[in-house]
Formats: C-alpha cells, sequence, structure tokens
C-alpha cells in the first residue's frame, strides 16, 4: 500500500498540480487511512462500502469534525479512483457514500467602519509603514487569500491598467484595484520596495523588512497588530478581510457571479454564503424607504 501511495501522491502533484497545503493534507488523510486498514488487518483493495462506512463512523466516535470527515472520504475516494484508473482494483469501493453534510457558517466580518479604522492604522512615515498601508488596502480591495497575494510577482500588478492577475493551481483570474489601493500600492512599489529587496532579480510583490517574500505568519502577524493599534475587539485574520470584501460588495448591490469569480470560488454555493448579511442589509433599505414598514 506504501508504493500505491506513493504513487498516488506523485499524480496529485504532477498531473493535479495541488498546492503543497492541499498535498500534505492528503497525504495525512491516506496515511491515518492506511493505518486504520493496517490495524483492523482489511486489504486494502478488497475493501467494501461497509468497510468505508465503519472508517467514517470510526472518525465520528474520535470526535471529529464534519467538515474533517468530509475530507477524509474525500481523499480516500480520490486514491481509490487513482487505483481504478490504473486497474489495480475493479469497483471504486467509496461509490455512492454520501459525504456528512458540513452545516455553513455564518463569515467572521468586519463593518466598514471596523475596515476603515484598520486601513487608517498604518504611519506611512517609513518604509514599513507604506508596505503596511499597501498590503492592507490590497487584501481588502482584491479579496485574495492571504497565499495568493504573498505568491504574487511585481509584474503581476498593472498601475496603468488598475488590475493584478491572480495565478493559483493552474487557473488565472483578474481581479480589478480601487483607487486608494492603486494609490498606496503605487506608492510602496515606487519609494518602499525598491529600497527594501536587497536583490534586483527578487520579484516578490510583498516583502519583509530583511527584503524577501513575506510569508503567511508575516502577514498575520501584521494583520493582529494593527487591530490591536485599532483596539478592533474582533479576531482578526487575513481571511477576515476576504469575508468583508464579498460581503461589502453584495450588499452594496454587486452580482454574486462577479464577486464569485473575483474570489475564485469554482462552485457559487461558497459564494452565496454572504447572502445572509445581505439579507440584513436589505432589511434595513426596506424599514428606512417602506411608507408600511
Amino acid at each position: 500500500m506504501e508504493k500505491k501511495i506513493k504513487l498516488f501522491l506523485e499524480f496529485l502533484q504532477s498531473d493535479k498540480r495541488l498546492s503543497n497545503n492541499t498535498l500534505q493534507s492528503y497525504k495525512r488523510d491516506i496515511l491515518q487511512y492506511k493505518n486504520y486498514v493496517d490495524t483492523n488487518k482489511i486489504n486494502y483493495l478488497k475493501v467494501s462500502k461497509e468497510d468505508i462506512k465503519q472508517y467514517l463512523m470510526y472518525l465520528q466516535d474520535m470526535n471529529k469534525k464534519t467538515s474533517t470527515i468530509s475530507r477524509n472520504l474525500a481523499s480516500i475516494r480520490s486514491f481509490y479512483q487513482f487505483l481504478l484508473r490504473n486497474k489495480k482494483i475493479k469497483t471504486d469501493p467509496t461509490e455512492g457514500i454520501q459525504s456528512p453534510k458540513i452545516e455553513k457558517k455564518a463569515p467572521n466580518i468586519l463593518s466598514s467602519k471596523e475596515v476603515e479604522l484598520l486601513l487608517e492604522q498604518p504611519n506611512c512615515i517609513d518604509l514599513k509603514g507604506i508596505r503596511d498601508k499597501a498590503m492592507l488596502e490590497f487584501a481588502y480591495a482584491t479579496g485574495m487569500r492571504v497565499t495568493e497575494i504573498i505568491s504574487l510577482d511585481v509584474d503581476d500588478v498593472n498601475l496603468e491598467t488598475g488590475f493584478v492577475v491572480c495565478r493559483n493551481n493552474g487557473k488565472q483570474r483578474s481581479i480589478p484595484l480601487g483607487t486608494l489601493s492603486l494609490k498606496a500600492l503605487e506608492n510602496y512599489i515606487k519609494d518602499a520596495r525598491p529600497i527594501l529587496i536587497k536583490d534586483e532579480n527578487n520579484k516578490a510583490l510583498f516583502v519583509n523588512i530583511n527584503g524577501r517574500r513575506l510569508t503567511r505568519q508575516g502577514f498575520w502577524k501584521i494583520v493582529k497588530y494593527y487591530k490591536d493599534q485599532a483596539h478592533i475587539n474582533k479576531d482578526i485574520t487575513p481571511h477576515v478581510l476576504r469575508h468583508s470584501f464579498a460581503t461589502h460588495l453584495l450588499q452594496n448591490g454587486a452580482d454574486l457571479k462577479a464577486i464569485q469569480v473575483m474570489l475564485g470560488h469554482s462552485d457559487i454555493s461558497s459564494t452565496q454564503v454572504y447572502m445572509q448579511f445581505q439579507d440584513e442589509s436589505l432589511k434595513n433599505v426596506y424599514k428606512k424607504a417602506h411608507p408600511r414598514a
């Protein structure tokens, strides 16, 4: 089984071009499954649907979250489909097994006033402040994921057209930049970044004070620092800015399909989670505008 798992992971990396984080998730899930079948002396090539269901119940008994169990099933299903394509098995034992329903929780968002307060915090009198202002404005203006932002190169941004090109897992999308974000970004690219980078061959858009590409942890620390400076009593992560971006667009009349494209969601159901906030906004408009409200 170890050899087949290795081949499967190589396939995901080379053919599917999955990110390292996603690849590691698959690896953890499959190795955990391997440990289960080994412990219970089950031949992984001859497992039945009942065996798979028993494994999912085993995960449930371990108090695993519904989302974790669902992800495990997806990983195992991909593994068996890989074996099926390579004619190592005749039928997929996961076929027809439904994933447990995941309750979509309301995302944590900031109000427009809280966003404004957060974005006002960086003091643009030094290199770090100029960079931080550009980074926070950019994150809120684009709604991009942290990994997407820190992976950007300076050539991915076109200051003249006001667009950024985001590339993720072989896919590409163009996202417009607002006036304030463009201004902050232009200041950073022209005045701060050339001094921060130590090597002219460094193409990273956002760099740390040592001139290296900014990391996820570095990004998170910066957001947390300014959240504390703004005295905002909410847990704010870079992803909260993404949620706020989508929610505020929707509340101000943006089309759901357009938001889906900008967020890079493959399924519009992922974008529809923001509709609950629009409902509240519509209620307020109704109360103010309708003569019999």
